[in-house]
């Protein structure tokens, strides 16, 4: 029995290990909810829901993406709370017909402004509760804003405080585990696109390749902005994350040239001379990727690139040598393009890894606050 027990403790230690974040977000999330409708009860406020709401709207995966949801949310309600009451006094709205235009005028204004700006969606939402709210509630529409924006401002005090206080998430850990997984996802292209340069890959397959990368470089961008908001407020020592950020786009273009030259594969006299190069660079460049990967997540140093050198300089020893032979002339100009093309990326690969060495090390500092 004591056996078992063990096995399953081993087992929700390894599940909750590996699912940390969004274990630790859905804490913060029901806290949060609690809270504030024991908060928005104690305080005697006339509609609870628009308290707890604003707590699970503002306690977000990290403390920086918390930080920004509530500054918005507060704004979007104060403005929002504000022209609704504007609307309610300056038309009154006794009839059908009334009611009406007043929606239409506290609607699209409102509408228009969270267009333009994403961030202020809350503007028109906002606006039709304080003009319809006191219709249903017998109240004025001065009252019904002041009371929406105190119900706001409670829950998203609650939700801040509990994103800061209960198994805190910091960006910067987040990039780290988001940054490991895109590197290992190069590490597993690189080795299908030297294979391709070999054998062809058809455009959808490089597509599939690519696709994965590109959204999680466009996430990892968020979540570093996210990274820098909390390094503005001191509440993060964590490197900067910009040199991250451009070192993995680098890659990303990298392996969008090769991918490039892997829609021509290579002819069969040279296939047959720069395939073991091919695959020893492909071993390398991934094997190097994923253990840095690795001590991203480890907060260690970075690994040796001798290996990916030397099968460098392998390569292109031996794409002189095929030069020499004169292969390279039997090759129609796209196809040579494409070659010349291969190296030339690779090259940049090498300049983009060293860059990826240096970042590693920065990030090997002892843990984020």
């Amino acid at each position: 029995m004591a056996s078992r027990l063990l096995v399953l403790w081993r087992g929700l230690r390894r599940v909750a290990g590996r699912w940390r974040v969004q274990l630790s977000l859905a804490l913060r999330v029901t806290l949060a909810a609690v809270l504030a409708l024991v908060a928005a009860q104690y305080f005697q406020l006339r509609l609870p829901l628009w308290t707890v709401l604003t707590a699970l709207i503002v306690t977000q995966m990290s403390v920086g993406r918390s930080l920004k949801a509530t500054g918005d949310y507060l704004v979007g309600t104060l403005l929002g709370a504000i022209y609704g009451a504007v609307i309610g006094i300056l038309i009154p709205h006794t009839g059908e017909a009334t009611l009406l235009l007043a929606l239409v005028a506290a609607v699209a204004p409102m509408a228009l402004l969270a267009a333009f700006r994403s961030s202020m969606n809350v503007l028109p939402i906002t606006a039709i509760i304080v003009l319809l709210v006191p219709e249903m509630i017998h109240t004025t529409p001065l009252e019904s804003a002041v009371e929406r924006v105190l119900e706001v401002a409670l829950g998203a005090v609650i939700g801040l405080v509990v994103s800061f206080v209960v198994l805190p998430s910091s960006a910067h850990r987040l990039m780290r585990a988001l940054a490991a997984r895109l590197l290992d996802l190069m590490a597993g292209a690189m080795i299908a696109l030297l294979a391709g340069l070999q054998q062809g890959l058809d455009d959808d397959e490089l597509h599939r390749l690519q696709d994965g990368i590109g959204q999680g470089l466009a996430e990892l961008n968020e979540i570093g902005e996210e990274a820098e908001r909390e390094r503005r407020a001191r509440l993060s020592s964590g490197p900067e994350t910009g040199p991250l950020r451009r070192t993995l786009l680098r890659l990303r273009h990298d392996l969008v040239m090769v991918g490039r030259a892997a829609g021509m594969p290579l002819s069969p006299e040279m296939r047959k001379r720069l395939a073991p190069c091919l695959d020893a660079i492909a071993a390398a460049v991934s094997a190097y990727l994923r253990a840095s990967g690795a001590a991203l997540l480890a907060r260690q140093g970075p690994a040796t690139l001798a290996d990916f050198e030397r099968a460098l300089e392998t390569y292109d020893a031996e794409v002189d040598a095929v030069r020499r032979d004169g292969q390279t002339r039997a090759l129609s100009g796209d196809a040579a393009e494409r070659f010349f093309a291969v190296g030339f990326a690779l090259e940049q690969m090498h300049q983009n890894l060293l860059d990826l060495e240096r970042v590693v090390r920065e990030w090997s500092a002892p843990a984020e606050q």
